[in-house]
């Protein structure tokens, strides 16, 4: 039977797992969380590829020096390859007496008693979790004799993992498959997102293209027709066409530069939104322009998300269905939260003519994102006056 403090520890663990989107992330908490929870000196967990090593691997006690000089990441064998393979329980007094046990980097810590689980979502093993080392309780101390200690005439004290930590760890190790399941469907989903949203841009940057072209085509048409009657204006037309050429050069160079997904992780919410409204600026005729207010500051993934994805779709009307000239974004940070506003001068509609219609513009997509996150959208504009949209996000 577990303990009511060992449920409450686990119980704490699985919150602090599932409080996390990202793969990484979750990886790290179910590690730190298994050695906090066992008590253990060194935790580790490896998720595995399909080349015999692994394609993660994430520990916990080891200083970053220590993990540096141990060298490369381990390969699928010994007692880790028995947790992938055979998807078996391993505790062990001494894994260093194991008959599979294969040794280990010169730098790497020492090990005694071990407990590992593998992490498996039905029958699929997403990886393997194991503990080292656990402190020593009054009670719990054993004595072992490694190959190396028994050569030089020593016997060494270790403590031991007792069948209670295996039944925790297993608990553990259900509930971090469920989390990082979920965390890998999220980036999966994301992914998918942001695909899509490239989708888009890329059809707005084939629009422009075709304007591009479109305007050279006519400008040639026209200085063929003067070349003969009029050859000064058929020169000048030459010159616009070479400019026209240029031009569209340009913008397709720092279109394709720009052109990424929207790192949220890796750029942050003011560079991700910046470079999108540069992306629009350049393949529309609309001046889009950004600004950033107040001193930027980390918010959770799912408030940034939801300030992107609603800046993307009041963007995407203000665009395609308003007919603006100028769209601005601007976000602010405060004390309390953020705020997005997106402005247009385009023909502005009656919301309440929107909803009659059955039309809705993406406001009830962007009314869900700001209500999933506890933030307040508020949507103002008339017909002839343009449009604002702003979402409001407490926290940061």
């Amino acid at each position: 039977m577990l303990r009511s403090s060992g449920l409450a520890a686990v119980s704490a663990a699985i919150l602090s797992m599932n409080r996390q989107l990202e793969v990484r992330d979750v990886l790290q908490t179910i590690v730190t969380s298994a050695r906090e929870l066992l008590d253990a000196e060194y935790a580790a967990l490896g998720v595995p590829d399909d080349h015999g090593g692994f394609a993660q691997f994430v520990v916990d006690g080891v200083t970053e020096e220590q993990w540096k000089s141990i060298g490369p990441l381990p390969r699928q064998h010994g007692v880790l390859a028995a947790m992938l393979h055979e998807a078996t329980p391993q505790r062990l007094a001494d894994v260093r007496t194991d008959p599979r046990f294969q040794g280990w980097p010169r730098a790497h810590p020492e090990l005694a008693d071990f407990l590992g689980m593998p992490v498996a979502d039905g029958e699929e093993v997403l990886g393997a979790l194991f503990l080292a080392n656990k402190r020593c309780t009054p009670g719990g101390q054993v004595t072992v004799t490694p190959p190396q200690a028994e050569a030089d005439g020593e016997r060494r004290s270790a403590c031991a993992f007792t069948e209670e930590d295996e039944q925790l760890l297993r608990l553990l190790a259900q509930h971090a498959a469920i989390a990082l399941t979920n965390a890998r469907l999220y980036e999966r989903s994301r992914e998918l997102t942001i695909a899509g949203e490239r989708a888009r841009i890329g059809h707005d940057l084939h629009d422009a293209v075709a304007q591009k072209l479109f305007s050279l085509r006519l400008t040639a048409q026209a200085a063929t027709a003067l070349v003969d009657r009029d050859p000064d204006r058929a020169k000048g037309e030459l010159h616009e066409i070479g400019r026209l050429a240029a031009d569209a050069s340009e913008e397709l160079r720092a279109a394709v530069v720009e052109l990424r997904p929207a790192a949220l992780d890796e750029d942050g919410l003011v560079a991700t939104l910046r470079t999108q409204t540069q992306v629009l600026d350049r393949a529309h005729s609309a001046e889009v322009a950004f600004a950033s207010e107040g001193a930027p500051r980390a918010l959770p993934a799912a408030q940034e998300e939801a300030l992107l994805r609603v800046a993307q779709e009041a963007l995407h009307n203000a665009l395609r269905h308003a007919a603006a000239s100028h769209v601005g974004v601007t976000l602010s940070y405060g004390r309390t939260g953020a705020r997005l506003r997106v402005t247009d001068d385009g023909r502005g509609f009656d919301p309440r003519a929107v909803r009659k219609a059955g039309r809705h513009l993406g406001l009830v997509s962007m009314r869900d994102r700001a209500g999933g996150v506890g933030g307040t959208l508020t949507v103002e504009s008339e017909p002839g006056k343009g449009a604002s949209v702003e979402l409001e996000v407490p926290g940061g």
